[in-house]
């Protein structure tokens, strides 16, 4: 372990970054009640750039407590191969984080059990062994490293190819694990200032690291990011616009809706002349 490397890290975390990524982990941590005394906390580790960067911002709040909380580093190997299994294990020891992994045969049940668009299933198979892992270690909230880009690619996500105008929220209570609670701490933190970090200090990291042949990660959400790319060569705030519509929804232009699983409609009430 390279202590010089990690202080270097660290202090561009506060200092070089601070604006872009420290400030933001801590107005959207204070925006959206996200931990309080008490908590404790499991950081999904998943190998990619997000979940490292956000494992070091929760290791610098923990130097700077604004309130009393735990922290339990986990992760998990759905089937990674060797070289991306050397890369995660190799970049949580660089950067001083220790790493808590379990092994699933999720690629390989997936991998059996579809043959077409895997992704959501994975997801959701993945999202489910690190809630148990939380649960075992006695974490009643769940830390996940989506951030602002993800917010806004899966909001268009959803209205173009699900036909719903659905977004991702900063944190959502588990239906299925009693007590659990997921937390994205990194909701307003942009992408771009990520990659800048990581590269500034020549941090290579796995993508989604994905060993299923039928795997269409790339194309849907590699087509919507291109897509906010193109629109902000125009009108720069685009993406800003895009998070902000989601917390800016006015019902009285809403023509159907759900809430608590009851479908309402704007015709409900509507007296014609």
């Amino acid at each position: 372990m390279d202590s010089e490397f990690i202080k270097s890290f660290e202090k561009s975390l506060i200092k070089t970054y601070r604006k872009e990524l420290w400030s933001k982990f801590i107005k959207g941590i204070k925006k959206y009640n996200l931990i309080e005394d008490g908590d404790k906390v499991g950081i999904a580790m998943s190998g990619g750039k997000d979940s490292l960067l956000m494992a070091k911002l929760f290791q610098e709040l923990k130097r700077h407590p604004l309130m009393n909380f735990e922290i339990e580093f986990i992760s998990m190997d759905p089937g990674f191969n060797e070289d991306n299994l050397d890369l995660h294990f190799g970049n949580s020891e660089k950067l001083g984080i220790p790493l808590n992994i379990s092994r699933s045969d999720i690629f390989e049940i997936i991998q059996r059990k579809t043959d077409g668009y895997p992704c959501y299933l994975c997801a959701r198979m993945r999202r489910g062994f690190l809630y148990n892992m939380a649960k075992e270690k006695g974490c009643n909230k769940l830390a996940l490293g989506h951030h602002f880009d993800d917010v806004i690619e899966t909001t268009l996500m959803n209205v173009f190819y699900a036909g719903t105008f659905k977004t991702m929220l900063p944190k959502v209570k588990s239906a299925n694990f009693e007590g659990l609670e997921l937390i994205r701490p990194m909701y307003l933190i942009k992408e771009k200032d990520i990659i800048r970090i990581m590269n500034h200090h020549n941090i290579e990291t796995m993508a989604c690291g994905c060993e299923i042949s039928s795997c269409d990660t790339a194309s849907k959400r590699t087509e919507t990011k291109k897509l906010i790319a193109s629109l902000k060569e125009t009108f720069s705030d685009i993406d800003k616009n895009i998070f902000r519509a989601a917390e800016n929804v006015n019902l009285d232009s809403i023509a159907r809706y759900t809430k608590n699983g009851k479908e309402y409609s704007y015709y409900d009430d509507y007296q014609e002349d």
